[in-house]
């Protein structure tokens, strides 16, 4: 078995980076591919995970490099997970942006997203005296 290869700001191929999304079931982002194909140019960083030839993991960050970092996207392939890939994906990122005081993201309230980011030092905004707000706009 061959190992993971990390590439930081790569270009990824618009149908590697579709399998990725439509891996997790993201229609949200594959129903648009006009919108898929500005997604990594208008990230701040973004880090891919390779088997190969093959992309299966991606992490992406958005923010201003000073005051926040949000972490939009991160994703690891059904067939690849529990390898330690997201670990590995969201440690980099916070060791890129260790000069960055708040890090955000949102994700599925599921005891597996729970577990996952937990174990890697993520608290509930409510758990830190904090509120958070989203809006979703449905077709978009």
């Amino acid at each position: 078995m061959m190992g993971i290869q990390y590439q930081e700001n790569a270009d990824i191929a618009p149908e590697a980076l579709r399998a990725l999304y439509l891996d997790a079931g993201w229609t949200a982002y594959t129903d648009h591919p006009e919108k898929m194909a500005r997604l990594l140019p208008g990230a701040l960083w973004h880090l891919s995970a390779w088997e190969g030839e093959e992309c299966v993991g991606l992490i992406r960050c958005v923010g201003d490099d000073c005051s926040i970092l949000y972490i939009q996207d991160i994703l690891v392939k059904t067939n690849h997970q529990r390898r330690g890939i997201g670990r590995q994906l969201i440690e980099a990122a916070l060791a890129r942006f260790a000069h960055i005081r708040q890090t955000v993201l949102l994700t599925d309230n599921t005891e597996k997203t729970r577990a996952f980011y937990e174990a890697l030092g993520f608290r509930e905004v409510s758990g830190i005296g904090g509120l958070c707000y989203a809006r979703y706009i449905q077709g978009v």
